[in-house]
């Protein structure tokens, strides 16, 4: 079993050797610091891949759902179709060229 003393010697030791290479320790900080640094911004990239993933998805949802309101405008339009509904639900027909009113405006 260590003693206390043995620990307090083992421990002033190491912060003797410490002081008697300081560029050493500061390699080893900077390389610490650097390998933190590297974690941090792959997994950076990594939540900015998957976001940016998820943005183009939906961007491709929002273009396929432009793409069908289109073609549905583009039906609903249609003057045939509003010819129809005219015709039937309004009960509505061209006039003849007696029934026309002409209105100038002076």
């Amino acid at each position: 079993m260590t003693t206390p003393n043995t620990n307090f010697n083992l421990l002033s030791f190491m912060l003797a050797d410490l002081a008697r290479h300081p560029v050493r320790v500061l390699l080893f900080l900077a390389v610490m610091v650097s390998a933190a640094a590297v974690i941090l911004s792959a997994h950076h990239n990594r939540q900015m891949a998957i976001a940016l993933e998820s943005l183009m998805l939906r961007q491709d949802h929002l273009d396929v759902e432009w793409r069908h309101l289109v073609l549905e405008q583009s039906a609903l339009a249609e003057n045939n179709r509003i010819e129809t509904l005219v015709k039937k639900q309004l009960d509505m027909h061209r006039p003849s060229p007696a029934e026309e009113v002409v209105v100038r405006i002076k």
